[in-house]
């Protein structure tokens, strides 16, 4: 399995720290409101790298953390005139729902920073009592300069920082140079606080994940996983933090997701172009927006519009619909043990899991691994006969199932589109009844209907089956 690592800028073998065990830690969203599309894509990207090593037998620690300390949770807490654990536990459960409507596991520890306060507190210490960093005022800050190899994931160059720092009019006289970062910071009025050797007041951002993939993964961890936004400052102060106060290295591989933009433009509110991950899928489905996520290179910008959405709905609905046709087969035919035939069709039919593996093998290239499924549904589709055995619409349906389930989608039409479906089972009855009494008007008129509503239906000697229109 080759991973494209960040910090190496190339593709790598991966050989985890453990045999047969991976530690994960995935930057999480920060809890003022709902998440937005772009926070999607991490969601799903590293959900599906978790399936992925699962399916290939490593047992896998994922962490995801949840930032519920922050500027933006205070402004919005005093907007509302509420406490911030009002706002926190709002969107934390909101962030939840979206993940579990994506249908991402949960993670195995999903901490949250406010819970962290004296392990932050204590790694602070350490990192002053080896000089990497230094109280000023009540607040704390690392030192930059005390470790020489900061800048080596982002490529930055410490003096290009300073210089570029150094002309800011915001810079901070109590940093010893431009380019240190707050570890912690005093309290203001109306805000959060704990206390602490320096001051009463909070943690800075960037300690807070340390401490965090510390407490639940230990001082190395296999892999750290985030959007490409977080590569600096986040991620690259968190190794310096990191390997500074534990003297080992921080993460092993680092992985980053690329941007969503919006109709081919970066998305912002004061574009207009902002849209929260409700906003979506009050017009498409979840299963419809991990399919769309899936369907570009993760390391790759991919472009959200309604027309390429509409594109993966599509898409996802012709899986969907050769999955429905399986199964209908399978529920009205016999036959337990596959003829000579069709035993060599689904032995051929491997090269559609050999496929997929050497998609995912490659730096987890989910589009090239959608296109072998869309292959072994179109061999499905042409190989599966009216008097095709029951084994063998079981083994295919076998095979495309494991396959979708590795990426995580969902293929029984449970989610949005198949909101109507007893509905539609028992239009269909009705008609069929109709069709047996001989009123062919009635039966033309449900089928019109059902049209109209978006399902297609078609007769065959083993009864009448239905789909969505691709």
């Amino acid at each position: 399995m080759k991973i494209y690592n960040t910090l190496t800028r190339k593709k790598e073998e991966f050989i985890p720290i453990e045999e047969n065990k991976v530690k994960m830690y995935v930057c999480g969203p920060t809890v003022y409101g709902l998440i937005h599309i772009g926070n999607a894509r991490p969601y799903v990207i590293f959900d599906t790298i978790r399936r992925y090593m699962e399916y290939k037998g490593y047992e896998v620690t994922y962490v995801q953390n949840f930032t519920d300390v922050d500027d933006k949770i205070i402004k919005r807490a005093n907007d509302e005139g509420v406490t911030t654990d009002v706002i926190t536990e709002r969107y934390i459960k909101e962030a939840l729902a979206d993940a579990e409507g994506l249908n991402v596991k949960p993670a195995t520890f999903h901490p949250r920073a406010t819970c962290e306060m004296d392990h932050i507190i204590e790694m602070i210490k350490t990192l002053i009592e080896k000089g990497h960093a230094y109280e000023k005022n009540g607040s704390v800050y690392y030192d930059t300069r005390s470790f020489p190899e900061y800048g080596k994931l982002s490529g930055k160059k410490l003096d290009d920082l300073i210089a570029g720092a150094s002309n800011r009019v915001d810079f901070d006289e109590d940093k010893k140079s431009p380019a240190d970062f707050v570890l912690w910071k005093p309290k203001k009025e109306g805000e959060p606080y704990w206390d602490s050797p320096w001051s009463q007041g909070r943690p800075g951002w960037h300690i807070e994940c340390s401490v965090m993939a510390k407490q639940y993964l230990g001082d190395t961890i296999d892999i750290h996983a985030g959007g490409e936004d977080l590569i600096f400052p986040h991620h690259e102060n968190e190794i310096a933090q990191s390997e500074a106060a534990n003297d080992k290295p921080f993460a092993r591989y680092w992985l980053h997701n690329g941007f969503i933009n919006v109709d081919n433009e970066k998305m912002s509110k004061s574009k207009g172009n902002f849209f929260t991950l409700r906003d979506i899928v009050a017009e498409v489905p979840y299963d419809v927006v991990r399919f769309f996520i899936l369907g570009g290179h993760y390391r790759s910008p991919i472009n959200f519009s309604r027309e390429l959405m509409e594109a993966a709905g599509n898409g996802l609905q012709r899986i969907k619909n050769s999955i429905r046709d399986i199964k209908f087969h399978i529920e009205n035919s016999s036959g337990d043990n596959m003829t000579e035939n069709e035993t060599a069709l689904i032995k051929d039919s491997a090269r559609f899991k050999t496929a997929f593996e050497a998609a995912m093998d490659d730096d987890f290239n989910t589009a090239d691994a959608i296109a072998a499924i869309f292959d072994f549904v179109r061999f499905a589709n042409s190989n599966l006969k009216p008097d095709s055995t029951k084994a063998f619409g079981e083994a295919l349906l076998s095979g495309i199932e494991e396959l979708c389930d590795i990426l995580g989608i969902k293929t029984d039409n449970e989610s949005g589109e198949d909101a109507d479906k007893d509905k539609i089972e028992s239009m269909i009855a009705e008609r069929t009844a109709a069709k047996k009494m001989r009123d062919f008007g009635k039966a033309d008129e449900i089928r019109a209907k059902l049209l109209e509503m978006g399902v297609v239906i078609e007769d065959t000697r083993q009864g009448t089956r239905w789909s969505y229109k691709k």
